[in-house]
């Protein structure tokens, strides 16, 4: 498979009042005691490995320590204001036991391991810099995909949850081929589903370390659901293809899997399935999407030549005169889910048997 070339470094796009309004209104744009440039002040750092003695891409940061114990009771608060009301009284039974920098790809983020030391139970969140094509991407996977996402945004850093799951490379390279007919077929469809759900919200570089495997435990069998992890390409690149996750080399084996497991009218239905449901969440979500949309249409997420590109993409596989008259990828996707929902949202569900 001929891989997909994309812009090497994207650059990140300032959160513009009109965002920060939205934001404000839905809860997404509260203060928090830290910025993600104070981060940056540590002393030096020591690489992390993982279980196998790879090379994770991430080093673990220390500062000195008249800095650190600000630091870390500021990450302690950030902790209780993402995943509760801002109550401090929990603060004392946190600790911070790690903070880690990644230098790989555009975000740069660092990831924070909170544990209680009441009952060693613990959880991760990031501190990244906030960039208006990454919150549009949150935005819209809590809108339009099956989960919620829990972020908060304030000036120039963003803080994002962790989203757990097994790093889909990883999921194809040691567990995959240890899956029986039923989980592989099982998979197949999600990632039919995964590649229609971000080919209509325009989520880019969907390579298989951007999305993770998601196993649940269900009567007699387990349950694989795909979640996209990464959101820094959302609505950037000018290739179509870049949308669609079944073109990057790295999930050769995952388009293999769905070759082997359905005929073409099952990998229809699924993506009509996927659709349809689309067209609900649309609908649910009705005023909200508008509002960011608006947003999104009055900002600058990409360059001149990559819209330009991308629309007459689109418009050769619709012949919908409005992609042509884009005139950003606001109205690009705009028109994408205004076409989505003309032509599903009528679907009966015996049509899809």
């Amino acid at each position: 498979m001929e891989d997909l070339k994309i812009s090497k470094k994207k650059p990140s796009f300032p959160i513009t009042n009109k965002l920060h309004d939205y934001l404000s209104e839905y809860n997404r744009d509260m203060k928090i005691p830290i910025f993600y440039d104070d981060l940056l002040r540590f002393q030096g750092s020591v690489v992390v490995y993982d279980k196998e003695d790879n090379d994770t891409l991430w080093v673990r940061v220390y500062y000195n320590e008249f800095e650190r114990e600000e630091i870390e009771l500021s990450l302690k608060k950030v902790y209780t204001i993402l995943h509760s009301d801002g109550n401090e009284n929990t603060i004392p039974f946190l600790n911070v036991d790690a903070i880690d920098y990644c230098t790989f790809g555009n975000s740069k983020p660092f990831r924070i391991k909170i544990r209680n030391i009441l009952n060693d139970n613990y959880t991760y969140f990031y501190v990244k810099s906030a960039d208006s094509s990454r919150v549009y991407g949150l935005e819209l996977e809590h809108m339009l995909s099956p989960y919620n996402l829990n972020f908060l945004v304030y000036k120039n850093t963003l803080i994002e949850e962790h989203i757990a799951g097994i790093p889909g490379d990883e999921f194809i390279k040691s567990f995959l081929p240890k899956c029986d007919k039923s989980e592989k077929m099982q998979i197949a469809k999600e990632f039919v589903k995964f590649n229609e759900r971000c080919m209509i919200r325009l989520l880019g570089d969907m390579r298989s370390y951007n999305y993770v495997i998601v196993p649940t435990h269900d009567f007699d069998h387990v349950v694989y659901k795909i979640r996209a992890i990464d959101f820094d390409q959302q609505c950037y690149e000018g290739k179509f293809n870049i949308y669609r996750p079944q073109f990057f080399k790295e999930n050769v084996k995952m388009v293999e899997l769905v070759q082997e497991c359905f005929q073409r009218l099952s990998i229809d239905q699924y993506k009509i399935e996927e659709r349809s449901i689309l067209v609900k969440r649309l609908k649910s979500f009705h005023d909200r999407i508008d509002e960011l949309l608006a947003c999104m249409r009055a900002d600058s997420i990409s360059k001149e030549a990559h819209i330009t590109m991308l629309k007459m993409k689109i418009y050769e596989y619709t012949n919908d005169v409005k992609f042509k008259r884009s005139k950003n990828m606001g109205d690009i996707l705009k028109y994408s889910l205004a076409f989505l929902t003309r032509n599903y949202e009528n679907v009966k569900p015996e049509n899809l048997m």
